[in-house]
């Protein structure tokens, strides 16, 4: 797990509800190491939105988030305007529950697709890339 070093980011992760927390916590070590595949350098960790976000340099941001009004999923959301989404939806149709183009719900327990996951979060990363 790499360390958060934004007090504001580890802030706004410590104020999620516990089961939330870990599976965005479980999201950001994939979102790391992706990065790492991709030969990044750094990853940029910021908040937009109040949320966590993360960014490679060539690649398209994605946040994590939790809603009070979906207590049992997290999200994981991307710029809408890049089509990621779609993308998303037309390798993984039954994969993840989609939010509009911008976004995956996830449940807050249980077992998640994995691998179409880390694709995903590789796809986004390297957006400007390929």
């Amino acid at each position: 797990m790499t360390k958060i070093t934004d007090a504001r980011v580890a802030e706004t992760f410590r104020a999620f509800p516990p089961a939330a927390r870990a599976r965005l916590m479980a999201f950001r070590d994939m979102i790391f190491d992706e990065a790492k595949k991709a030969g990044a350098e750094e990853l940029e960790e910021s908040l937009k939105w109040g949320e966590p976000a993360y960014r490679l340099k060539g690649g398209s941001t994605i946040r994590l988030g939790w809603k009070k009004s979906a207590p049992d999923e997290v999200a994981m959301y991307f710029i809408c305007t890049t089509g990621l989404v779609d993308r998303f939806r037309n390798l993984y149709p039954r994969s993840f529950r989609y939010g509009g183009n911008r976004a995956l719900l996830l449940p807050l327990q249980g077992r998640l697709q994995e691998n179409a996951l880390r694709h995903c979060i590789a796809m986004t990363l390297t957006y400007h890339r390929t």
